[in-house]
């Protein structure tokens, strides 16, 4: 069991750890909350940010023959990862996905996940009792409505997990726009203002 954390430490590219839980083709067809395409944009940022630091992601699906494979677009960019398929509805009930979690020596956890009041909010609780500090990326999970999605925020928030967005905890794990993994980290984020800088930064350096 992971130790509890003091409030007053610092989520670092060197703490965190990413878990993505059930980004599966048929969930997303119940998405109601976000575009879909807008989802997949913000979860895959999140995955390229995540890898350019140098975080472990851990990812699971739940019963693939029901609710269909990842989607592929995560799935490409996670080319090299063990995707972990389960049957429980919380994630934190299989004991794989508590020992990748515990593998990597870190305890502020990164989750996201497809439905929000579920497959985001039952892991994200669980690891907080467990001694886990929880983030609970918002814009890059999905619910099947509005109100269920502003219920499992509601009930993740009282019991004191972060809810956070997808850029900016990414942004928070950088600390420090003169790193070299910074344009990287943007890039992968895909946000349209940094690209352009990107590229005006470029034109400014020919």
């Amino acid at each position: 069991m992971a130790k509890p954390l003091t409030s007053a430490e610092r989520l670092t590219r060197h703490n965190a750890v990413l878990l993505h839980v059930d980004h599966q083709e048929g969930l997303y067809t119940g998405v109601r909350d976000i575009a879909t395409l807008e989802l997949k944009h913000n979860v895959v940022g999140l995955t390229r940010a995540a890898l350019a630091l140098g975080v472990p992601v851990v990812v699971t699906t739940t019963t693939e023959s029901m609710w269909g494979p990842m989607i592929p677009e995560l799935a490409a960019v996670l080319a090299s990862h063990t995707v972990i398929e389960r049957t429980t509805v919380n994630a934190w009930d299989e004991p794989r996905i508590v020992e990748a979690v515990q593998a990597t020596g870190r305890q502020h956890l990164i989750v996201t996940g497809v439905s929000t009041d579920v497959c985001l909010a039952l892991p994200a609780l669980a690891a907080l009792r467990d001694g886990y500090t929880a983030y609970a990326v918002v814009d890059a999970s999905g619910g099947f409505s509005q109100i269920q999605v502003d219920l499992g925020v509601a009930r993740m928030v009282q019991a004191g997990v972060i809810p956070v967005g997808y850029s900016t905890v990414s942004v928070e794990l950088l600390a420090d726009n003169a790193a070299p993994e910074a344009q990287a980290v943007y890039e992968g984020l895909g946000i349209p203002f940094s690209n352009m800088v990107f590229g005006l930064k470029r034109y400014w350096q020919a």
